[in-house]
């Protein structure tokens, strides 16, 4: 049972491998390369929705947007949650990639976490 679960493992984490990879079609036509960035773009759109729904609970969020049209608002949401989609890949490690594609409450906790870590900067680096 270990086995299976450690070969899971492994097949989870070579699915996600290419995540440190900044090429945009580096691996068109290899399959591995393919799964890589479909996996890299699942958790790509996990850190921005829980990005959005962070945002709205930041106290600057809420003082800011208050004085944006409903546009100027999704503008801004957009700029910062793409800045945080992009560093996501950089504050994980393959091993945590690997079990996140596994375990669902991994994941939710992965993202949770990662999201935390670069919301704050990268709304200081975009808005102030």
């Amino acid at each position: 049972m270990k086995k299976l679960i450690l070969s899971t493992t492994m097949l989870a984490a070579f699915a996600l491998a290419g995540c440190a990879s900044t090429g945009a079609n580096n691996n068109a036509g290899n399959p591995i390369g393919t799964a890589n960035e479909i996996g890299m773009n699942v958790f790509k759109a996990a850190i921005d929705n829980q990005c959005r729904s962070q945002i709205e609970n930041q106290n600057a969020w809420r003082i800011a947007s208050a004085a944006m049209s409903d546009k100027q608002e999704e503008a801004l949401k957009s700029r910062v949650c793409g800045c945080v989609s992009e560093q996501a890949p950089q504050q994980v490690t393959l091993v945590e990639l690997g079990n996140a594609a596994i375990d669902p409450s991994y994941r939710t906790q992965l993202v949770t976490r990662v999201v935390a870590k670069s919301l704050q900067s990268c709304y200081g680096s975009i808005v102030g």
